[in-house]
């Protein structure tokens, strides 16, 4: 795929392309560059977003619909998000951009299942925690399926939480682009989060997993409660383990062609999902990725059902940890009771699926 204006293949991204594909496309980008095993797609980038804007004069109906918006008042707010996101869901994408995000996906094989997820520039600023106030959708196919799911991401970028959330942050609405990654769909047997400390205690000699049955957005978003892991970071050894009642998952239906919530048997709702040595495998994914960040990551993984043992291991994504490392440059002193779960339930907006 060739360098373009409106996409960009994950293989061409790098860290340096922030601004142009957001912070979740640019750490895609970097792992896909670094050799780290991440399903294919590509970014749509900020500049097709501009273009929209720009082609369509949205940027003044925006200013005009936020001019005098409370973020106090969640009403206020409410219709003013509300009303943006309906002007930008009522027009067609240019057509070069929507030239672009076609030929984009039917490089990738049309009809091929995509995530398509929302990238916002600051999106993974260490002061302002973005993740998780845009949207995903799952299990999208076909080139005008992709491309209206591409104008819906860049609609949640007006949600009322978002706005309310910018405006109290006093960060400016029209500075903030939105890029779109689309992303193979992963036939996860299990999948969810890792992070390279502690989330309790702050403590980088650990690792801890967090993993459920089918597609991690259930366990991001904190409706299931999924296993729980530690392992130790240099003997890399697993030191603890928690096993829950897994009673639901998210898995992609052939058939119907979107991802579907169904109750897990009973002979797997309470048994280990992973094997230690798929956890070991998570494990050195993370601390890899922690010392090619250089920083304690948040990482997103799953293991995919199609792909032969040994190579199934998938990185979604990759941020720096931000609660620990705000707290060590505020010095404020919180308590986390809920433990990893209290700190990714922000992580992905509400799903898209059919339930």
């Amino acid at each position: 795929m060739s360098k373009g204006l409106y996409t960009l293949d994950f293989s061409e991204i790098g860290t340096e392309d922030h601004d142009r594909v957001g912070g979740k496309c640019a750490s895609l980008g970097d792992m896909t560059q670094a050799g780290v095993a991440v399903p294919p797609g590509f970014a749509v980038t900020t500049d097709a977003y501009a273009e929209m804007l720009k082609h369509h004069g949205l940027q003044a109906e925006i200013e005009r619909h936020l001019k005098g918006v409370d973020p106090d008042d969640l009403d206020s707010v409410d219709r003013a998000a509300q009303a943006i996101r309906i002007r930008i869901r009522s027009h067609h994408l240019p057509e070069s951009v929507e030239a672009a995000i076609r030929v984009a996906y039917a490089e990738m094989g049309e009809g091929m299942p995509v995530a398509v997820r929302s990238s916002a520039t600051a999106e993974d600023m260490p002061d302002a925690s973005f993740a998780g106030q845009q949207d995903t959708y799952l299990w999208v196919k076909g080139g005008d399926d992709v491309v209206a799911k591409v104008r819906d991401c860049w609609a949640s970028l007006y949600t009322t939480r978002a706005v309310a959330y910018r405006e109290k942050n006093k960060i400016s609405h029209i500075d903030v682009l939105m890029s779109v990654g689309v992303q193979k769909m992963v036939n996860a047997k299990t999948a969810g989060v890792a992070m390279t400390l502690d989330p309790v205690t702050g403590d980088r000699t650990r690792i801890v997993i967090d993993a459920s049955w089918g597609l991690g957005e259930l366990v991001v978003s904190g409706i299931v409660t999924p296993d729980n892991y530690t392992v130790e970071k240099i003997l890399m050894e697993v030191i603890d383990r928690k096993i829950s009642d897994k009673h639901v998952e998210l898995v992609g239906d052939a058939a119907l062609g979107e991802a579907v919530e169904r109750e897990v048997e009973e002979a797997r709702r309470k048994v280990q999902c992973v094997s230690d040595a798929e956890i070991i495998a998570i494990a050195t994914l993370a601390k890899q990725l922690e010392k090619q960040k250089k920083c304690p990551q948040d990482i997103e993984w799953a293991i995919d059902a199609d792909l032969p043992e040994g190579q199934n291991l998938l990185a979604l994504q990759s941020r720096p940890e931000t609660v620990w490392s705000q707290k060590k440059k505020d010095g404020a002193k919180k308590t986390y009771s809920t433990g990893m779960m209290g700190i990714v339930s922000t992580l992905n907006s509400a799903l898209k699926v059919k339930t």
